[in-house]
Formats: C-alpha cells, sequence, structure tokens
C-alpha cells in the first residue's frame, strides 16, 4: 500500500492539467568537450594576432602622417629661406620649416646632403642659413623597427604551429585515458567532507543494517575467522530525497575509508566498450585503496532489465552493466571492497544484480513519520537562529509524507523569508508558509482574480472541505485558501491525524468524492462547469484506476493485479504489452467509472443536504480568503456539523 501523499490534496484552478511536464531548466548546464576547448584556444590565438597585426598597422600609419616631399622641392624651399632644421637619418631627412611645419624627404644613398642641395643650385650662403643635424641609426629600437614586418609573421606561424602539436599531443593523451573512471573519490581524512550518522536523522532500520558494514570494514578479522562473509553489494532503495546518497557517505565518514561515488550514467559514452573500461578501472583503484567503499547513483541508469528494450537500452548500456556483474562476483573475489547502490527505481533493475552475491542486501529507506520529521528538522536548524515560538514538532506534524530534502528545502526557505523581511531570527510563521510554498509553490500575488473567478473558486474549495468533514473516512481539513499558490488558483488542506503506511478501501472512496466536492459544487452552484476540477479529475480517475488494476479493491474483478507499479509494465515487460483481453479492458472502464461515479452521487448528496453551509463557507472565503481549522471548524458547529476527532478516526479504525 503507498504511504499517504499530502499532494494528492492540491486543488488547482486555471489552465488543464495533465501535459505531463515537469520544471524546465531554462539555463541547462553546458559542458564543453576536447575539441570545443580546441577550436575555442584556436579562436583566442587568432583574436590575438588580429590584435598585434592591427596596433603594428596603427603604428606604422601614425609614422606616415608626415607628408613626404622630393629633394628637388626641399632646394627651391631651402633657396627662398623657409627651410629651418634638416635631421639626417641615413638617407631619411627630417626636415622643420620657419613655419613649425614638418615634413620627410629622401636623399640618394652614399651621397652626402650638401652635395646633393648643390647639385639641385642651392647656394652656400642658403645653405648656411639652414642647421644641419646628423644622427646615426643603431641600437634595438633601430633593428626592430626594421625587421618586426617580417619577423612578426614568422613568430605567430612558428607559434601556431606550437599550440597545434600541443593540441594534438592532449587529444592523444585523452585517447589513452578515455577508459579511465570518472569517480571522485572522498578522503577520509578531509573533516570538511566527512558525514556520520549523527548527521543523518530518522531511517532507524538502515542505519542498523548500515552498522554491520560499518563494524566489517573497521574489524573484518571479527567476521572471518568465524567464516562470516559480509555481502558484497548494499543497494539503497526509496523515494527521491529519503536520504540515500547521504547515508552511503555516513558509512564510508563512520567506517573512515576511501569513498569512491560515480553516477551509473558517466560510465556510458557514445563509444564501444568505454563503460566497460571504466568500471574496471574504477574496481582496480577501490582495491588499491582497500578496504574502501564503491557508490553508484541511479544504478538503473545501467542496471536495467536486459533485453526488454525499455529504457533506451543499446550494446554499450549492457556491456557495462555485465563488467558490474562480472566484478562483483568474478574470479576474484576481493573481501575488502564494498559496493554500495542507490535507486528510486528497483522494480526495473535487472535480477542477475540483485542475486545473492552481489546486491544481496537490500536497504528500504522510506519516508520519515512524524517523530522522523521533527529529528531531520532539528539537523537542519543547527546554523540557523530560531526564535522564541518556533515549535519543530508542530512543523513536523503539519509535513506528513514530506522528504528529507523536503524539511531541508522548508527550513531554507524559512530562513529565506525571515531574511527578506530583514529579520534576525526565524519564526514559526515563517516555517508554517514555508510548509505551503514547498507544497504548492510560491504565492502569486499579481495574480489577481476577477470579482467572478473568486466565486467560483471559494465555492469549489468550500465543496472539497464541506465534504471531506461529512465523510467518515477522509482527512480533516486544516486550512482553506483562494490564494493563488504556484498553478494553484486555490487549494484546500487535508491532513491525517497520524502517518499512514498503508490505505483501505473506503479511505479510498472517501478521497474519490472529496475529490469531487469541487466539480460537483460548481455545477450544483453555477449549472457550469470551468477548467479548475481538471486536476482533481486526474488525480480521481488514477485512483480509481488503481483500485481496479492494482490494489484489487473491485468486488467484480476481484483480486488481481492487472498492471504493475508504474501502471504500465508488469515483471519487466515492454510499456505497451498489456496482461489482460481487450474484453478484459473495457470492464475495467466500466468498473472505474462505476466507482467515480458512486463517490460523485455522494458528494451531491453531501452538499445537496448542506447547501446552507456551503454558501457561510464559500461567503466566508471570499471575505478573507483564508481560513484556517479553528474557524473552520466554528462554522461547521454553527451548521450542525460536528467536526471530527482523533479518537474518531481511532474507533472507525
Amino acid at each position: 500500500m503507498p504511504a499517504f501523499n499530502t499532494k494528492n490534496s492540491r486543488k488547482t484552478k486555471g489552465a488543464p492539467r495533465g501535459s505531463g511536464k515537469g520544471p524546465k531548466r531554462k539555463f541547462p548546464m553546458l559542458k564543453m568537450g576536447t575539441g570545443g576547448k580546441f577550436w575555442n584556444n584556436l579562436l583566442t590565438t587568432f583574436l590575438i594576432f588580429v590584435i598585434i597585426i592591427s596596433a603594428y598597422s596603427m603604428f606604422v600609419e601614425s609614422r606616415e602622417d608626415v607628408e613626404e616631399i622630393a629633394v628637388s622641392e626641399l632646394a627651391q624651399q631651402v633657396t627662398a629661406g623657409e627651410v629651418e632644421t634638416i635631421t639626417v637619418k641615413g638617407e631619411e631627412l627630417e626636415i622643420v620649416y620657419v613655419d613649425g611645419t614638418e615634413r620627410e624627404s629622401k636623399k640618394e644613398a652614399d651621397t652626402a646632403l650638401t652635395d646633393t642641395l648643390e647639385n639641385y643650385g642651392v647656394t652656400n650662403e642658403a645653405l648656411n642659413a639652414v642647421t644641419v643635424k646628423i644622427e646615426n641609426e643603431s641600437g634595438f629600437g633601430y633593428w626592430l623597427s626594421n625587421l618586426a614586418p617580417f619577423l612578426i609573421p614568422l613568430l605567430f606561424i612558428a607559434f601556431f604551429i606550437w599550440f597545434l602539436t600541443r593540441q594534438v599531443k592532449g587529444a592523444g593523451m585523452q585517447a589513452f585515458t578515455f577508459g579511465q573512471s570518472k569517480a571522485r573519490m572522498i578522503d577520509p581524512k578531509d573533516k570538511s567532507q566527512r558525514v556520520t550518522f549523527a548527521d543523518v536523522a530518522g531511517a532507524k532500520e538502515a542505519k542498523e543494517e548500515l552498522t554491520e558494514i560499518v563494524d566489517f570494514l573497521k574489524n573484518p578479522k571479527k567476521f572471518l575467522d568465524i567464516g562470516a562473509r559480509i555481502p558484497k553489494g548494499i543497494i539503497l532503495m526509496g523515494a527521491p530525497g529519503t536520504g540515500k546518497t547521504l547515508l552511503a557517505r555516513a558509512v564510508a565518514g563512520e567506517a573512515a575509508v576511501p569513498f569512491f561515488t560515480i553516477s551509473a550514467s558517466e560510465f556510458v559514452e557514445m563509444f564501444v566498450g568505454v563503460g566497460a573500461s571504466r568500471v574496471r578501472d574504477l574496481f582496480k583503484m577501490a582495491k588499491q585503496t582497500a578496504p574502501s567503499i564503491i557508490f553508484v547513483d541511479e544504478i538503473d541508469a545501467v542496471g536495467r532489465v536486459r533485453g526488454t528494450g525499455v529504457g533506451g537500452g543499446h550494446d554499450e548500456r549492457e556491456q557495462t552493466l555485465n563488467q558490474i556483474l562480472v566484478e562483483m562476483d568474478g574470479f576474484e573475489p576481493n573481501e575488502k571492497v564494498i559496493v554500495m547502490a542507490a535507486t528510486n527505481r528497483p522494480d526495473v533493475l535487472d535480477p542477475a544484480l540483485l542475486r545473492p552475491g552481489r546486491f544481496d542486501r537490500r536497504v528500504t529507506i522510506d519516508l520519515p513519520d512524524r517523530d522522523d520529521r521533527e529529528a531531520i528538522l532539528k539537523i537542519h536548524a543547527r546554523k540557523k537562529p530560531l526564535g522564541e515560538d518556533v515549535d519543530l514538532r508542530v512543523v513536523a506534524e503539519r509535513t506528513p509524507g514530506f522528504s528529507g530534502a523536503d524539511l531541508y528545502s522548508l527550513m531554507n526557505e524559512g530562513a529565506i523569508l525571515a531574511a527578506r523581511e530583514i529579520r534576525k531570527k526565524i519564526t514559526q510563521y515563517d516555517l508554517i508558509r514555508s510548509i505551503e510554498k514547498v507544497m504548492l509553490g510560491p504565492e502569486r500575488k499579481s495574480h489577481i482574480l476577477s470579482k467572478k473567478e473568486k466565486e467560483i473558486t471559494a465555492y469549489h474549495e468550500a465543496g472539497h472541505a464541506l465534504v471531506a468533514s461529512i465523510l467518515p473516512y477522509s482527512d480533516p481539513v486544516h486550512k482553506i485558501s483562494i490564494i493563488s499558490r504556484g498553478r494553484a488558483a486555490g487549494y484546500t488542506l487535508k491532513l491525517p491525524f497520524e502517518d499512514r503506511r498503508m490505505q483501505s478501501k473506503k479511505e479510498f472512496l472517501d478521497d474519490i468524492a472529496v475529490s469531487l466536492g469541487g466539480y460537483v459544487a460548481e455545477r450544483l452552484v453555477f449549472d457550469d462547469l470551468t477548467t479548475g476540477p481538471s486536476n482533481d479529475l486526474q488525480v480521481l480517475t488514477a485512483l480509481a484506476r488503481d483500485m481496479v488494476t492494482k490494489y484489487g479493491m473491485s468486488e467484480k474483478m476481484g483480486p488481481v493485479a492487472l498492471e504493475g507499479g508504474d501502471g504500465k509494465a508488469l515483471f519487466g515487460r515492454g510499456v505497451n504489452d498489456k496482461e489482460y483481453s481487450e474484453k478484459v479492458g473495457a470492464e475495467v472502464d466500466a468498473e472505474v467509472n462505476r466507482i467515480i461515479d458512486s463517490g460523485y452521487k455522494r458528494a451531491e448528496t453531501i452538499l445537496k443536504d448542506h447547501r446552507k453551509a456551503l454558501d457561510v463557507i464559500a461567503k466566508t472565503l471570499i471575505e478573507v480568503e483564508t481560513i484556517e481549522r479553528d474557524e473552520f471548524e466554528k462554522l461547521l458547529l454553527a451548521n450542525g456539523i460536528t467536526p471530527k476527532k482523533k479518537q474518531d478516526i481511532e474507533h472507525q479504525s
């Protein structure tokens, strides 16, 4: 039987649900490979070359800004007395005129300037009026200016060739290391990353199972002397966020041994044989540092049932799985390397992976109960300043079905709310608001409903709440709101008095009737329907089908399971395989419709008999937008309805 899930109490208005699409990452992480780095470096080199050439061109152009004249014209200007100074630099002539203007010219090689000017008819008197300076060109600057146009391209070509050879060498080295394991090792001496069982709350049975592993790693002789063999493989199974990875790290921290962690998806590449090679390399490293622990996260990525075609299976994935099987129970048994793995889909794993001698110890990690949730909240509150009014027990009572990850998010959201409002401590009000934020999303204050939509939403949620309060096996209502959160325009929060691991047929039937309460209320009051109940209809239809095909709760169909845990496959068969005929399928559909129709009639009868209470609850919601449990119970008493008490539920059970 499934554990109670608070998400079934979400009631949503607006666009129809059922798209099946989860939240998308707006900015996916891009991973650049070796080829990408090569082209990136090549582009950088090209840009540097362009910048150097541009700078050199600007330098050359800046020198060419001075006007150059012929020697004959210079002779005429000297004769006219317009020239003040002439500086001779080899063949180059720099001319400064009386008015301050500068020009350049060139004389004949190996010929004196005076001889050149006299050949053009310049008299000695005119030449004596001009100051002539001679500067010998020499030194580093002279040679650099003359050789730069030739050296810069040659140096760039040499650098480019060196760069290409370096990249080719790096690519060759990567080709040799491509099959090496990408596992990350956590050193037991690194206290900053060390996790122990004291950092893990709840999961008492799981920690007891894993304590034996820690004891073996610390003192293997005690087990080996008596002929006992510690399990080679431990697989951690549980819902997402229950702390599987954290428990594996705690085992390594308690035993103070090297901890190799890797995701199963990192084994498989597009090249054949890479995954198997990485598996061999991983076990080789672990054996060299034994005793040690190998932890493979999400092992179902490579450990799915072989030969079904489910999950995009191909030869490379199966070769990787085969190598894991051989390493765990091959011809070289290694007693001091323990393999741990985590998955939330144990039903799809290959049977060879779970047989004795491989992953022969299965540790199930359930969602935490009330006491465990309180202990987890205390751990997450260690470094957070809590106000005097904070009662973590109350928070634990209001979070049934929350995983350890959900509780971490709850405490973090509470701290964010306090910081946003510029307060130094987290209050109980912050934590209560965080519960709804984690469950449904943030308040959409900008999403303002029209008067008509607000009225429809109020009657919809009032219908849910009223039916839940009348039916004997439904959970009591803790809060009703028509304030938009996430995708929900309103919601009715139902919480059980105590955590449940199983649910009965009567409880399921009442849940279906409660889910139809909003649908029936809209039809009864407004004689019309909106898209608001779409999510309710999806939830109750799936629940009714599960009752018939999984739980054997249909008298007509009898105690038979027609579908597997995921509703599509059973015993590892294909996704589209069905274990029943079309005739049986038609009978299943008819039985599902009968269950839903029965729930509809029950909800309709309750709302018609208590129409006055429905109107009162809806009008109160329109005025105050949110009704807490105490106020809701007062409204029920005022209309002749006795609220549920804990002892009533226990007596019915």
